[in-house]
């Protein structure tokens, strides 16, 4: 807008003529192009280029001026004020000068220092004459035309309305004031409980006495509000419990509903409908409101594919209340529109009362800048370039960093939609293929979404080239129902990606769900994606409370039962851990299921699901995965310490053993009977059974599991315990790694009876040399005699200092040795059997 030029002038008093007495002051409006009458040299000196961030300084010192010059008028001194006017005829600013010389030179001087640095052109202006309120409306009256846009800091003087309805175009002005917000009107919509009850019980009544008077439904719902905005409010109840979308109408197949008479009276009527009625009802109650059109994202919308209108296809109102514009759809308050099945869904939606106009802006593109009620507007193209947002969006807090347009454009065949929210939040998404009229849904497998409790990402990786529709849901997390829309999207995909498309995940969403913590799993420093270098990889949650864990693993390449064979879980009192082997190269996806440990049922809930990236070459052999059959509880944890089980020597799941040997040791607390059971999964199996190559010792409550490995491979050790007049239960699993590729001898076999706090100090073999003399040292609790059984019976002797028996056996050629013991209460010359060992048939053979 051009510079302002003001020019006071006041001529000599002359008390002789009658004629200058009084004289009332004239605005002088200089349209560019045109000169002043005025003195050229006066009025170039009047222009100074003026500094900005002094602009609104030299605005208050101008207005002052003006508003002198407007009292002189009452006065005997002839006052003019020059301004220069655009070419819509709206003013450029407010300035004026005196012309007396010592103010002139004030105000040149004020000039100069607050010039922004813009020159003028004064050339060839012409001079148009309008009284001085035409243009500058005094203070307390609306700055309008027809009172469409006002000053925000001007109030409205007198309780009679402006009836001028002239179009606000060219005489709206927007001046640098404080606009008030909703937020700023009332806290939240539950001021409005007993208005919009009665305004809801009213509206039934009214319906069943088939009321159909405008006037005669306005007394009725405002019965108790006492303020416009109040009376307001019991009008938006009104028409959006009242007032249904006429689809029919605006698909054609019958002719549309729009005037007042026949929308009260039907209960039907499209957008314009809806805007006229709430026009005509707020003018009922002396509440200033006007119907606005424009363009809008409503229910055929569609990026992209939106059609260039060369009218607007919406209607909605601006109601000004304590001096401020805002604006209202009671049309989509109302509810929304299914084209596809043709019905309106009767929804109320609070978002479009008085909604702020930067959200507002999002979907309603007002046909006059003006009504944007925004300090930067936007165009048309702009408005269309802007994504989507529904009032889920704002509703939820919803802030979008990226993309700032509808448009999405692949790199490398992957693109990213990112926001931020305030409170935690639950996500999903969809993404359809456009194929000339149909669309085509993807599967889960072209998107990875990442949600924390303040970021959301979705990272989009279409499988082929194409134009894909994204819509993106939300709701509050931990909360039920529907998750709603909040925006969407147009992706271009020119190139796919040359990578892998992300495994299928149901639930979409990646990274530990929302509800974790209070499921007893605490923050975890896992991203949703994980690298991974090796092949192997352990991930360790820690927990606020004892739980159980479950994991499930899967990769394209692999089948259900060798994806059970990859992970071995380990539940301890205040972490989990999940033990993971990856086959092949790419992605795999891992689901974490939870319960409490001490819950009864077998019910597990997902806690998180993670996407594991291996890079590796070196990939696990399929022959070394863990063994079939592995429980769920792996190594020491909330399994032993329930059993009573304490101080293992061995305190991880997984042991790599020391040439095939290793000894487990912990403490019984509560004397359980116990067992321990070795399996492999690898073939041939050896000659003697796997339960030959572990022995399990116990002194007192003191417990050894002694393992000596038959060969190279992965094993799996199982412990059972319980009392000892009932079955034995499944207690915990260990995983056994041997690289070794030497073969242990077997130990002796074992009977039910030797667990009973029997220790078996020599010999540890359950090999024994033919035609040999053999050293027996044992500890059998409570026993009465003990003898070896061969070609003879061989009696051992105690020793009274260390409590064991002990002595010499010669092996013959007997093929078994039998160790036996007598307890009391047993029958007379009873012997029990406890262990069985095995002699060679040549020395240094086997048998």
């Amino acid at each position: 807008m051009g510079a302002v030029i003001t020019r006071l002038r006041r001529g000599r008093k002359k008390e002789q003529n009658p004629k200058n007495k009084k004289k009332k002051g004239k605005v002088v409006v200089v349209k560019r192009g045109s000169i002043t009458p005025s003195s050229s040299r006066s009025v170039r000196g009047s222009i100074r280029p003026r500094r900005s961030n002094g602009a609104q300084r030299s605005q208050n010192r101008q207005r002052k001026l003006l508003t002198e010059a407007s009292t002189n008028t009452d006065t005997d001194k002839t006052s003019h004020v020059y301004m220069v006017i655009d070419d819509n005829g709206q003013p450029a600013n407010l300035g004026g000068t005196q012309a007396n010389d010592t103010q002139r030179s004030k105000q040149r001087s004020t000039k100069r220092r607050k010039s922004n640095g813009t020159k003028c052109s004064q050339k060839g202006h012409t001079v148009e004459r309008r009284p001085l309120n035409d243009i500058f409306p005094k203070r307390g009256e609306d700055a309008t035309d027809g009172g469409k846009i006002g000053d925000n800091n001007i109030q409205r003087s007198g309780s009679k309305l402006r009836d001028s309805k002239r179009s606000a175009k060219g005489s709206l002005r927007r001046r640098k004031s404080s606009r008030k917000l909703k937020k700023h009107l009332f806290p939240s919509p539950a001021v409005f409980s007993q208005i919009d009850a009665h305004a809801i019980k009213a509206g039934e009544e009214l319906r069943r006495k088939r009321i159909f008077s405008v006037k005669a439904i306005i007394e009725a719902i405002t019965v108790g509000a006492v303020t416009d905005l109040q009376k307001l409010r019991a009008i938006w109840i009104w028409l959006c419990h009242n007032i249904e979308y006429d689809v029919n109408g605006y698909l054609g197949m019958t002719e549309m509903i729009t005037s007042i008479e026949q929308v009260v009276e039907t209960r039907r009527g499209v957008c314009s409908g809806y805007a006229r009625l709430c026009e005509q009802m707020c003018s009922e109650v002396g509440i200033e409101c006007r119907k606005v059109s424009g363009h809008s994202k409503g229910a055929s919308y569609r990026p992209g594919l939106h059609a260039e209108p060369t009218k607007s296809n919406h209607a909605w109102n601006a109601v000004r209340l304590q001096g401020n514009w805002y604006l209202l759809d009671s049309c989509w308050g109302a509810g929304t529109v299914d084209l596809t099945k043709r019905v309106f869904n009767k929804c109320y939606n609070e978002f479009y009362f008085l909604t702020d106009p930067d959200m507002f802006i999002s979907d309603h593109f007002p046909d006059e800048v003006e009504w944007q009620l925004l300090k930067e507007p936007l165009s048309l193209e702009e408005f269309r370039m802007r994504v989507q947002k529904y009032s889920q969006f704002f509703q939820l807090g919803l802030t979008l960093h990226h993309p700032t347009h509808f448009l999405l454009i692949t790199e490398n065949g992957e693109a990213t939609v990112s926001m931020t929210f305030p409170e935690p939040l639950e996500f999903s998404y969809q993404i359809c293929q456009r194929s000339d009229s149909i669309q085509r849904e993807l599967s889960t497998s072209a998107a990875l979404l990442t949600v924390t409790t303040t970021h959301m990402k979705l990272r989009l990786r279409p499988p082929t080239q194409g134009t894909f529709d994204v819509i993106v849901f939300a709701r509050t997390a931990n909360t039920s129902g529907k998750l709603q829309c909040v925006c969407n999207f147009l992706l271009e995909c020119p190139k796919p990606s040359p990578l892998d498309s992300f495994p299928e995940n149901p639930s979409k969403s990646w990274g530990l769900n929302q509800n974790a913590t209070s499921m007893g799993l605490k923050p975890c420093q896992y991203q949703a994606e994980i690298m991974l270098e090796s092949a192997t990889f352990e991930m360790v949650l820690q927990t606020s409370r004892p739980l159980m864990m479950l994991c499930e693993l899967f990769h394209k390449d692999l089948d259900e039962a060798l994806a059970k064979r990859c992970v071995a879980t380990q539940s301890e009192p205040d972490q989990l851990s999940c033990h993971v082997l990856c086959p092949y190269v790419g992605y795999y996806r891992l689901t974490v299921f939870v319960k409490d440990c001490d819950s009864t049922g077998n019910s597990y809930s997902p806690v998180g699901m993670f996407l594991l990236h291996c890079t590796s070459s070196a990939v696990i052999n399929i022959n070394k995965l863990f063994p079939p059959g592995l429980s769920s509880n792996c190594g020491p944890g909330n399994g032993t310490l329930k059993a009573g089980l304490a101080d293992f020597s061995h305190t991880r799941a997984i042991i790599n053993t020391q040439q095939g040997q290793c000894s487990i040791t912990f403490r019984n607390q509560h004397s359980l009977k116990l067992q321990a059971d070795l399996c492999r999964q690898e073939r041939p199996q050896p000659k003697y059974p796997l339960s030959r190559y572990v022995l399990l010792s116990c002194d007192e409550k003191d417990v050894t599991i002694s393992v000596a490995l038959p060969g190279a491979g992965v094993y799996r050790l199982s412990l059972f315990g319980g009392p000892a007049t009932s079955a034995l239960s499944h207690i915990c699993d260990y995983v056994l790694w041997n690289d070794w590729d030497g073969a242990w001898p077997p130990f002796p076999q074992s009977y039910s009876t030797w667990n009973d706090g029997c220790v078996l100090f020599e010999p540890r073999t359950g090999h024994l040399e033919p035609m040999s003399k053999v050293r027996f040292c044992v500890k059998i609790p409570r026993a009465i005699k003990v003898n070896v059984i061969g070609q003879d019976h061989t009696e051992l002797h105690i020793n009274q200092k260390s409590q064991m028996w002990e002595g010499e056996v010669h092996t013959s050629t007997v093929p078994q040795l039998k160790l036996a013991a007598s307890f009391p209460g047993g029958a007379p010359r009873e012997l029990n059997i406890l262990l069985c060992f095995d002699v060679l048939r040549t020395p240094n053979g086997m048998r």
